[in-house]
């Protein structure tokens, strides 16, 4: 049984300590905020309520995969449900676009409503990522990458010099559908001409897994996950920065706190791994991928008829704006989440007037946040390394790092954004380690 100490209390920490507990070890993990969660979290005002962070998932399967193999079923503790759409995408010039998700047939008849012969050059495209997320799934996600006895396909998709951006353009003769496929990459922070083709690939999984939430928060997924640490003994220290790992003779022997060390067989670092010194230099020419500006809202619908959205809207333009309605909010109210990247020279609501969806009389309360308030608040950002050019997928530490002793897991551990990719990672931080005594 190894000590293992893992660095992190958002998600990909969460699930790592998770896995690793239940495979025998003795897990103890460090928090500097006092919650579990990070960005899996809720802000609370005035009677309202808002996910912190993300408000849908992809890829359920590897949330049910993390509570099946951690102990009680996921269906036992969350109430993880399909959403009809994916979002909808309003444009410049008018139209609209209502996403599905989880069907080929479904997408291709929305996007030939958009104007005919849209769904098969929509559907073309997303189809061309099969094979390649099959091989990423396989060979990348769920296993740790060895240049040594890496498949030359990967290799050779690793080293591809094509950008997303120079694909789309390509493939994709429409802007509006190129503004569908780069929509997930341009919010989390990233340019498409410096992300490769790989990184699309979330066209595919919306397409064929669809879009998932819990009804009234997807945070519950976190709480869940706080409660599965104690039912697996974990020792949680939150309140309790890691200013450094403590390496002697060549391998990792401690994680250091402000009270001491902790004393460690493993250390899986679950943050950015620039916060510590000794991983620094490892990976100092990466940048994050900063979140955008927030903007928490809950709305009176007593004087006037609140607009009826689905959980996601997508306003394209610049700036970008995407609402999410999914929060909590006393009868008769809504609670809207507004996200804004690009050039933001006015008020977030007065940008979203500009839309048509002028909400400012209604407003009982709002809660800002900037993305230095949120990387702040988390410790790091949710949507991990930002994408430097096509060729950049290995400049991430993880799993395994130059440290003996030393893993990575979450957000910067990994090429893909939100919390399927953060439990894949943390899953193969578990495969690596194994079962305790082996």
């Amino acid at each position: 049984m190894a000590r293992v100490v893992v660095v992190g209390g958002g998600f990909g920490g969460m699930a790592a300590a998770a896995r690793l507990a239940k495979l025998g070890h003795e897990v103890t993990l460090v928090e500097r905020s006092d919650h579990l969660g990070g960005a899996l979290s809720t802000v609370e005002h005035d009677g309202f309520a808002w996910d912190a962070g993300p408000s849908s998932t992809l890829l359920p399967a590897v949330v049910r995969d993390l509570f099946r193999k951690s102990g009680r079923p996921l269906e036992r503790e969350v109430d993880l449900q399909s959403l009809p759409l994916v979002r909808e995408h309003r444009f410049a010039d008018g139209t609209s676009l209502r996403l599905p998700g989880g069907s080929r047939a479904a997408q291709l008849d929305a996007f030939d409503a958009l104007a005919p012969g849209l769904g098969q050059q929509w559907v073309d495209h997303v189809a061309s990522y099969g094979d390649l997320w099959e091989l990423l799934r396989k060979e990348w996600y769920e296993r740790p990458y060895d240049p040594d006895v890496a498949p030359r396909e990967l290799t050779a998709l690793l080293d591809r010099r094509e950008s997303l951006h120079k694909r789309l353009r390509r493939t994709l003769r429409d802007e509006r559908l190129r503004l569908v496929a780069g929509h997930r990459l341009v919010m989390d922070g990233h340019d498409l001409r410096d992300a490769p083709v790989l990184a699309g690939v979330d066209s595919y999984l919306e397409q064929r897994f669809g879009t998932w939430t819990v009804p009234g928060g997807l945070a519950a997924l976190g709480t869940a996950m706080a409660d599965r640490l104690v039912l697996r003994g974990v020792t949680v220290l939150t309140g309790t920065s890691a200013t450094d790992l403590v390496v002697r003779d060549g391998r990792v022997a401690a994680v250091q706190v402000a009270a001491g060390e902790v004393d460690a067989d493993l250390v899986v670092v679950a943050i950015d791994p620039r916060r510590l010194p000794v991983l620094a230099a490892y990976v100092r020419r990466t940048v994050p991928a900063f979140p955008p500006v927030v903007c928490h809202v809950g709305l009176d619908g007593a004087g006037a008829e609140l607009p009826d959205l689905p959980h996601e809207v997508a306003l394209h333009g610049d700036p970008l704006l995407v609402v999410r309605t999914g929060g909590r909010a006393p009868d008769g109210g809504a609670a809207w989440t507004v996200l804004a990247r690009g050039r933001i020279a006015e008020d977030v609501l007065t940008a979203l007037a500009r839309h048509g969806l002028d909400v400012r009389g209604q407003v009982v309360t709002r809660v800002d946040r900037t993305p230095r308030d949120l990387v702040e608040a988390w410790g790091g950002s949710p949507h991990g390394v930002q994408w430097q050019g096509p060729r950049t997928a290995r400049t991430r530490l993880g799993p395994r790092t130059p440290i003996t002793g030393v893993l990575t897991a979450g957000a910067h551990a990994t090429t893909g954004s939100g919390l399927p990719f953060a439990g894949l990672s943390a899953a193969l931080v578990a495969d690596v380690v194994g079962r305790a005594g082996q």
